[in-house]
């Protein structure tokens, strides 16, 4: 086992090379660059624009809305779910909403939230329309994989609130909503990039793109969603690194 975790990262890192490698590969034989850019020439104008003013801004815009629009809907998606955990009426009259947010195309919420809010929002609002019902999901699907046994032992043995949380119900809890978080944070990226580019807001990445679209820039298309893929993947980092440690923190009883 340890010798397989030190030799993935070296696996991993080869078939990024060998799928960069086959990208060029691919561009040569297209040899038009308004077609498809080679990762050099993606590379080249990402570090372009990573020394402009404007590739940071754009930068901090999106992300800024992207991650509001996450945590305002992750906080109200384990709300609700602890609530329908509790009470199954709570379950059943969420059950058609929350099926509809996930049936409903992200372009047909975009075209509707364009009629209620500025385009500058959009982003924030249709991230938790996208993220909501799956972290519902996630912590409900936890909540629910509670041992009742566990739990009632707990009470009879009067185990005070806080470690009834720490010891009964954040293990049967934090692998779903771990992943459901996980899950919900790749999506986030990627609804709320699409809803910029249908909205337009300015000095979004959104914008960049639909601009590099207009202006058949391919290499600033390309080196746009590079840099939309670096973020994603650093946040999803991030998250999985903090709900890591934040568990550890509950369950050694420091928190």
């Amino acid at each position: 086992m340890k010798k397989e975790n030190t030799t993935r990262p070296l696996r991993l890192a080869l078939a990024a090379l060998f799928w960069v490698a086959a990208w060029q590969v691919v561009a040569m034989a297209v040899g038009q660059g308004i077609l498809l850019a080679s990762p050099v020439d993606t590379l080249a104008r990402l570090v372009a624009l990573v020394q402009t003013g404007g590739y940071w801004r754009s930068v901090l815009f999106t992300l800024c809305h992207i991650l509001a629009g996450y945590a305002l809907a992750s906080a109200a998606g384990i709300a609700l779910a602890t609530l329908a955990a509790r009470y199954a009426p709570v379950a059943d009259l969420l059950a058609p909403l929350l099926s509809a947010m996930r049936s409903v195309p992200v372009a047909s919420f975009v075209i509707a939230a364009l009629i209620w809010v500025p385009s500058r929002r959009l982003s924030l609002l249709i991230v938790a329309v996208i993220v909501l019902p799956v972290v519902y999901a996630g912590t409900l699907d936890g909540l629910r994989q509670i041992d009742p046994r566990l739990t009632e032992m707990a009470r009879v043995f009067h185990m005070p609130r806080l470690n009834r949380l720490r010891c009964v119900a954040l293990p049967a809890l934090m692998p779903s909503l771990t992943s459901a978080l996980s899950v919900a944070m790749g999506l986030a990226w990627k609804s709320g990039v699409a809803a910029e580019v249908i909205g337009i807001p300015g000095g979004s990445i959104g914008e960049k793109l639909y601009k590099a679209k207009v202006y058949l820039a391919t290499p600033d298309l390309f080196a746009w969603t590079l840099t939309i893929v670096l973020i994603s993947a650093g946040c999803a980092r991030l998250l999985r690194i903090g709900l890591g440690r934040l568990q550890s923190i509950w369950e050694k009883g420091k928190f």
